[in-house]
């Protein structure tokens, strides 16, 4: 009996030390697993300036585009072909002018003819003067004399006015280009009969453009004539040019709360068009000594917006998490009004697989 005893205490103190054993391992097994390392890249916190922009769409148009029409009737016997270059002043149509021509030069001619009139009345006249003066001729003999004078110099005058108008009719028979452009569209063609004011053709110049956008009225009191703007074409990938604001609207359209604006743009080359959709970014201000990140290192949660930084001591690296306050943002970049100083070491890459007070290795590859 005393021997079966000891075998069972023996045995009972055996299991009771390798449970023991047990728990320890367990124990550190689980310190080691919560301890663990991510792999990150950081960015230092540095004052430098971020320009604020607001982004835009706009519409191209040109300012110079007209519809040209008669200013008479008649029939087109001439008319310059679609997608002719044309200086101001070129004729651009012309209408079919054998009576106003030959009803101008009835005109002229009687001008002549009344012109040589009233030369010979005032060549009678300046003769008959000095007799009147003598009293060789009576005034009643001189009366007539500056009567008939009068008379042929009012006819001159009716006969110039006359010729005038007829030479005004044979210009209406010209359609001119009223600027430099290009002939995009024809209304009427060759042999038709038109009418005043019914449209011939279409000239425009797409050599100077206007951009017009609608810009939010939240930013009213932001935007003037001036405004540095640059502006770049959907359909011209990597092409971008710089103008400045010419125009701001003094009104807010009703319908959608915004108000507009207008961009000269250069378009020497000709290779923008009406109608094109742009893409506009103004300079609201710029902003100097600020905080600046990548959007992508900041996480967003229902309690605001975060980031992770890092706490280096001598035995550990370990991320911390802070609670930021957003400014503006543009082109991937935001500023930081709060929660960050100079010289914290932001996670920018990995920081969604970092928990607090996780171990980090910085690696800080390109």
């Amino acid at each position: 009996m005393v021997g079966l005893f000891l075998s069972v205490s023996i045995l009972t103190t055996g299991c009771g030390d390798s449970a023991a054993n047990g728990e320890q391992a367990i124990e550190e097994a689980s310190a080691t697993a919560i301890v663990r390392t991510v792999r990150v890249n950081t960015i230092t916190m540095a004052p430098g300036s971020f320009e604020e922009i607001i982004p835009l769409t706009g519409t191209l148009f040109a300012p110079n585009d007209a519809s040209l029409s008669a200013q008479t009737s008649g029939t087109i016997v001439e008319m310059v072909e679609i997608g002719t270059r044309v200086k101001e002043g070129d004729v651009v149509a012309r209408l079919d002018d054998r009576l106003i021509r030959a009803a101008l030069d009835q005109a002229r001619a009687n001008f002549e003819s009344v012109e040589a009139q009233a030369r010979l009345a005032q060549d009678t006249y300046r003769r008959q003067e000095p007799l009147f003066a003598d009293s060789i001729i009576s005034a009643i003999e001189f009366e007539n004399v500056r009567t008939a004078l009068n008379q042929a110099n009012a006819a001159l005058s009716q006969a110039q006015a006359t010729v005038v108008q007829a030479e005004q009719q044979f210009e209406y028979t010209y359609v001119r280009a009223p600027f430099d452009g290009g002939v995009e569209e024809r209304f009427a063609e060759k042999g038709e009969q038109v009418a005043p004011g019914l449209p011939i053709a279409r000239v425009v110049d797409t050599s100077m453009l206007k951009l017009q956008a609608g810009v939010p009225e939240r930013y009213a009191a932001d935007i003037k004539s001036g405004n540095t703007v640059r502006i770049s074409f959907r359909a011209y990938e990597g092409s971008s040019r710089e103008s400045n604001v010419t125009f701001v609207a003094g009104v807010i359209h009703p319908q959608n709360r915004t108000f507009n604006i207008e961009v000269e743009v250069e378009n020497g080359d000709l290779v923008l068009k009406p109608e094109m959709i742009a893409d506009v970014q103004i300079t609201r201000r710029v902003l100097q000594d600020v905080l600046v990140l990548p959007q992508t290192a900041i996480l967003r949660d229902e309690n605001g917006s975060s980031v992770y930084i890092v706490n280096k001591n001598a035995s550990r690296t370990t991320a911390e998490r802070k609670s930021i306050e957003l400014g503006p943002s543009f082109g991937g970049q935001t500023v930081i009004e709060a929660g960050l100083t100079a010289g914290d070491e932001v996670i920018s890459t990995g920081q969604t697989m970092v928990a607090e007070d996780d171990q980090v290795e910085i690696i800080n590859a390109p």
